[in-house]
C-alpha cells in the first residue's frame, strides 16, 4: 500500500472516489427513504435499488465507450453527468414527483456502467502490474469504510434537513471527485477506431472471457455462486426475527460485513499473491457460502461472524477478479471484457434476489441456507481446484 501512495495519480483518484463514494452510499439509502416518505409504499422504496441495477444492461455499450476515448477525460465527464442529474431531485416535492427518483437511480446505475470499465483500464495504464491488486484492495477498502458511516450521515442530514442538502452534497463530491481526475498527469495513448462490425465490437469482451480459460473460469464460478447468494436479501430479515430482532438491527450487521470488508482489502492483495486469482475468487466465495451455514445457526455471536466472514470473502473475490480482468486482457478491450463480466454477474444476481424472495414464502429459511450454501461449495469447489495459469504479458497480449 505504501509504494502504491508514492504515486501522484494514484493518490489523487484514490481522493476523488473517496469523495464520490460517500456521496453515493449516501445517496443510494437517501433516494429510498425519500421514496418510502412520498409514496408510503415500502414495496416502490425497494424498486428504488432493482432500477439502480437495472444500469448493469447499458454494461456492453459503457463498455465499448471506454475503449473508444480516453479513459481519464470519460471519467471526469461522467463524473459532471451525474453531478448534473442528481441535481434534478431538487425537482421532487411530492408523490407526483417521485418518478424523478427512479429517473435519478436509472442514470447513476447506467453512467456507472461506463465509469467502473473505464477505472478498470486507467488503472492498468496507470500502474505497474505488480500494483493493481493493491490499488483494487484499496478503493475496496475505502468503499466498504464509507458503506458503514455515509448512509447513516446521509439518513441523518434528510430527517434533519429534507432531501435538499443531501442533494446538493452528492452533486459536490462528484464535481470535487471530476476536480482531482482533472490533475492527475496519466499520459493515456489514443485508442485505435472501430475495425469490425459494430456488433462484433460490442461482443468482443464476451468472446476474449470465453476463449481466455481463467476468466471463463472465474465467470462462469461465480455466476453459479449468484444464482442463490442473493438469497441473503430476503433471507436475512428471517435471520434477524428468529434472532428476537427488529429489522432495524439490520443496520449493526451491516456495519460487521463493512469492517470484514476493509479487512479483505486490506489483506486481498497478499492472498492473490499466494493463491492466484482463480483460487483466490475461490476462496473469497467460499467464506461467503460458509456464512450462509453460520446465519443458518440461531445464536447472535455465530451470525455477527458470519457477516464479518461474508465481508472479508466478497472483497477477496471482488479484488482477485478485477485483478484478473487487468491483468488477462488486452488494454484495447478491457472496458468490454469489464462489462461482459459485469453483465454476467447481474443478471445472475437479479435472478437470485427474485427466486429468493418466492421460495421465502414457501421454504423455511434455515433449508433455504444451506441449500444456498451448498450450491456456493460446488462453485468455491470448482474454483479451487482450477490449474494456476501465469498471466500473458501485456507484449504477449498485443501478439495474440
Amino acid at each position: 500500500m505504501r509504494r502504491l501512495l508514492t504515486y501522484r495519480d494514484a493518490r489523487l483518484l484514490l481522493s476523488g472516489q473517496t469523495l464520490s463514494a460517500f456521496g453515493d452510499w449516501a445517496m443510494f439509502i437517501v433516494m429510498a427513504v425519500w421514496m418510502k416518505t412520498l409514496t408510503g409504499s415500502s414495496a416502490r422504496a425497494g424498486l428504488v435499488f432493482l432500477v439502480l441495477g437495472l444500469g448493469a444492461f447499458a454494461a456492453p455499450l459503457g463498455g465499448l465507450l471506454a475503449d473508444r476515448v480516453r479513459r481519464r477525460p470519460l471519467m471526469i465527464a461522467c463524473d459532471l453527468a451525474l453531478g448534473a442529474s442528481v441535481l434534478l431531485l431538487l425537482l421532487v416535492h411530492d408523490r407526483s414527483d417521485a418518478w424523478v427518483i427512479y429517473l435519478v437511480a436509472l442514470l447513476y446505475g447506467a453512467v456507472g456502467m461506463v465509469f467502473y470499465p473505464a477505472q478498470t483500464a486507467l488503472l492498468r495504464v496507470m500502474l505497474p502490474e505488480e500494483l493493481l491488486a493493491d490499488a483494487n484492495g484499496a478503493l475496496s477498502t475505502m468503499r466498504q469504510g464509507l458503506r458503514i458511516v455515509a448512509p447513516l450521515a446521509g439518513a441523518g442530514l434528510y430527517a434533519a434537513f429534507g432531501g435538499g442538502p443531501v442533494v446538493v452534497l452528492d452533486a459536490a463530491t462528484f464535481g470535487g471527485s471530476a476536480l482531482l481526475m482533472s490533475r492527475m498527469r496519466v499520459a493515456e495513448e489514443r485508442p485505435q477506431p472501430l475495425e469490425h462490425h459494430f456488433l462484433r465490437e460490442v461482443t468482443a469482451g464476451v468472446e476474449h472471457v470465453w476463449r481466455t480459460l481463467p476468466l471463463r473460469q472465474i465467470t462462469a464460478g461465480t455466476t453459479l455462486a449468484l444464482l442463490v447468494t442473493g438469497f441473503t436479501e430476503t433471507l436475512i430479515f428471517s435471520v434477524i426475527q428468529h434472532l428476537g430482532h427488529k429489522p432495524s438491527f439490520f443496520g449493526v450487521l451491516a456495519t460487521l460485513q463493512g469492517i470484514g470488508s476493509i479487512a479483505g482489502g486490506l489483506t486481498a492483495a497478499t492472498i492473490l499473491r499466494r493463491f492466484g486469482d482463480v483460487r483466490t475468487v475461490g476462496i473469497g466465495i467460499g467464506l461467503f457460502g460458509l456464512c450462509g451455514i453460520l446465519l443458518a445457526v440461531p445464536s447472535l455471536a455465530v451470525v455477527t461472524a458470519g457477516f464479518v466472514v461474508a465481508g472479508l470473502g466478497v472483497v477477496w473475490a471482488i479484488v482477485a477478479f478485477t485483478t484478473a480482468i487487468q491483468t488477462r486482457t488486452p488494454l484495447a478491450i478491457q472496458g468490454r471484457v469489464d462489462a461482459a463480466c459485469e453483465v454476467s454477474l447481474s443478471v445472475a444476481q437479479t435472478v437470485s434476489i427474485g427466486t429468493g424472495a418466492a421460495l421465502s414464502t414457501l421454504v423455511d429459511y434455515r433449508i433455504l441456507l444451506v441449500a444456498m450454501a451448498a450450491v456456493v461449495a460446488v462453485s468455491a469447489a470448482y474454483m479451487l481446484t482450477r490449474r494456476d495459469e501465469v498471466p500473458e504479458t501485456a507484449a504477449q497480449q498485443v501478439a495474440a
